[in-house]
């Protein structure tokens, strides 16, 4: 017999309630919209780390079969607001990743996600910070660079470094990775980030990286300062990755490019070809503010405030009670 009760205390379910509160305060005095948008979607991402649900809709107004994908974030929606003049905006809502159970990671989950006009990444990070601060009572953040903090624990320079230096980096680190080899450099990278950098940042208050490099940020604008990186930060606190944020780009001709290139490395590595999403593009065409905007992920932050042990205490059904 199956278990039909839920994996959180009745005060894990209130601190939930507490947590979004404030945060549709915090967004409030600062006269940020909340809107909402759809989870279904004819386009999907294209990026080869991430893979959408997908479903036949049988009832279109087309009267043929037509394919759908669960959003992993609102992202696309959210910008064809931005370009219809909304305003500065946010989103409390269900995102979907194909991924592996695990203890910051349900395949179901809460996202807050919000664009700010005529913010760079730097004025986003600071409200992303001053967030934290609200929510979790942090310290003031610690800031680096992606190539200071390569350069800082593992003594690599990750704009320069070769394909040799990251296996020899790797075998050094003992990170086990069947044929690593065959890897992509960035893949290389973001295994030795994962493995050698996140463990040893965040412990005591949260820490931004930002200036990824530009092939690992492929919604963001490239820096004006260094054109090897672009504009994209993420935030770690005690172990987990909670917020993934860019100063967005608008030039709707380089993101199709961008999510072409994606599709490509997607059939080199044996992965199934995503669909572009034309109307987050034609949106694009008429014009994005200028914008910053971030994904933060809730059941993270919830995690973290009450200090749990596992995503399943803080998510009343996680999948496998689904």
């Amino acid at each position: 017999m199956q278990s039909w009760q839920p994996t959180t205390t009745h005060s894990a379910r209130q601190a939930r309630a507490e947590l979004l509160r404030t945060i549709r305060e915090f967004f409030y005095t600062r006269k940020v919209l909340e809107v909402e948008t759809p989870l279904l979607s004819s386009g999907t991402v294209t990026d080869e780390h991430l893979d959408g649900f997908n479903t036949t809709f049988n009832f279109a107004a087309s009267g043929q079969p037509t394919q759908l994908y669960l959003q992993t974030s609102p992202e696309y929606a959210m910008k064809r607001l931005l370009c219809a003049q909304s305003g500065s905006i946010y989103q409390i809502c269900k995102a979907f990743r194909h991924e592996g159970e695990g203890r910051w990671h349900n395949p179901e989950f809460t996202m807050l996600e919000w664009y700010r006009l005529g913010f760079d990444h730097f004025a986003l990070m600071n409200e992303v910070d001053a967030l934290l601060q609200e929510t979790l009572a942090t310290l003031p953040s610690d800031k680096m660079t992606y190539q200071q903090a390569f350069q800082t624990y593992l003594n690599i320079d990750p704009l320069c470094a070769s394909d040799d230096e990251l296996l020899t980096a790797m075998l050094e680190q003992k990170i086990d990775i069947h044929e690593p080899q065959d890897l992509s450099f960035d893949s290389k990278l973001q295994l030795l980030f994962s493995y050698c950098i996140e463990p040893k940042i965040g412990s005591e208050k949260p820490c931004f990286v930002y200036d990824f490099p530009a092939s690992q940020a492929a919604l963001a604008k490239l820096s004006a300062a260094d054109n090897r990186v672009a504009e994209r930060f993420e935030v770690y606190f005690k172990g987990a990755e909670l917020a993934n944020g860019f100063n967005e780009l608008s030039e709707a001709k380089e993101q199709r490019a961008r999510f072409e290139v994606d599709n490509e490395k997607r059939k080199a590595s044996g992965l199934a070809v995503k669909p572009i999403d034309e109307h987050f593009l034609s949106a694009l065409e008429a014009g994005l503010p200028s914008c910053a905007g971030v994904a933060l992920g809730v059941d993270r932050l919830l995690i973290l405030k009450i200090e749990a042990a596992h995503i399943r205490d803080v998510i009343s059904f996680p999948v496998s009670r689904a």
